[in-house]
């Protein structure tokens, strides 16, 4: 029998990625009691879990800022509040009661709530295996998916592979760190953001297009790689220490498929105010559809506040929607 929180809260956050932080902080500013629940060991989400290093440019306010400096900001902002923080914690189950009050049984605890925010961003993800002969083999041997610690990388010979904006990102980041960095993408075409990838080839980074990792060589630890031209089949053997694998993540939505939400394209529908078909819980950021939807973290910062106000709505139809603008709020 899983032991009970009797507080019935008035919004908990499922998920304290960046776009949850910044829910359970406006919560607070709507003085409305909160609780995070999150799997992770630590808050943060994808940014602390996998890119604590890497820096982000399209947040309001910061010419660039680094992903764990951005969490921490997050997280002295929602502190001020106090929410309630549960870590390690996975929601199994979301269970509307007669009453109105939402349990929401996890793999520790059963937790009680008027009203329910998600902000799990992709869901369960983990990293889409290098195609490579070897790779296995080498998996934690010199094949990396993210950076965590950029002085690991210092002084060697490393080959990024993948051409979205976390290979971009971790090619800049590395570059002047290590020895040598060289990115290898198999076609010629970026989904990476425009200004970084003209950054990218006039940085120092070796760019090889049309190339793939056909194998990798080594004894406890990787050593070589052969790249294949994939257009001339052409190989070359290349020295290298270490390959960060860019090539995007498997993600699942889990147990939230059977919480009784519509679904489209792998995300929760929701409408103009973050309302999803069951009344009483919204959705924000990566986990959220609607018609000309953009997966930024600026947009779940957006996401946020109409999840909250209109969570408020629903807890105290005389509440205002709109209670006015932060800077009148008393320091």
């Amino acid at each position: 029998m899983l032991p009970i929180d009797e507080k019935v809260y008035d919004i908990t956050v499922v998920g304290g990625g960046p776009t949850g932080l910044f829910t359970a902080f406006y919560a607070g500013m709507r003085d409305a009691s909160a609780k995070i629940i999150d799997s992770l060991p630590q808050l943060g989400g994808q940014l602390a879990e996998l890119y604590p290093e890497k820096f982000i440019y399209d947040v309001a306010g910061f010419p660039k800022v680094r992903a764990m400096d951005l969490v921490d900001r997050l997280i002295e902002q929602t502190s001020q509040f106090h929410p309630s923080v549960c870590l390690n914690e996975k929601v199994l189950h979301l269970n509307k009661r007669e009453d109105g009050v939402f349990e929401l049984v996890t793999d520790r605890k059963i937790h009680l709530s008027r009203s329910v925010i998600i902000t799990a961003g992709i869901g369960a993800f983990t990293p889409k295996m290098l195609p490579a002969i070897n790779a296995e083999k080498f998996e934690g041997k010199g094949i990396y998916y993210y950076i965590d610690d950029l002085k690991r990388f210092k002084g060697k010979k490393v080959i990024v592979v993948g051409g979205g904006d976390s290979a971009v990102d971790f090619a800049l980041m590395l570059d002047g760190v290590a020895e040598r960095v060289m990115l290898v993408h198999r076609r010629d075409q970026f989904r990476a953001h425009e200004e970084n990838v003209k950054t990218l080839f006039v940085s120092g980074v070796e760019v090889k297009t049309f190339y793939e990792i056909k194998e990798i060589f080594g004894d406890d630890f990787v050593k070589s790689v052969t790249l294949v031209e994939n257009r001339t089949k052409q190989t070359e053997e290349v020295e290298v220490d270490a390959i960060i694998s860019s090539l995007g993540f498997s993600a699942s939505l889990g147990p939230i498929l059977d919480w009784g939400l519509e679904i489209e394209d792998s995300g929760i529908v929701v409408d103009s105010k973050m309302r999803t078909n069951v009344p009483g819980i919204f959705a924000a950021g990566d986990i959220c559809v609607y018609p000309g939807k953009i997966k930024l973290i600026a947009t779940g910062f957006g996401e946020a506040p109409t999840a909250v106000n209109n969570a408020k709505i629903y807890l105290d139809p005389e509440s205002k929607l709109h209670p006015g603008h932060s800077s009148s709020r008393k320091a």
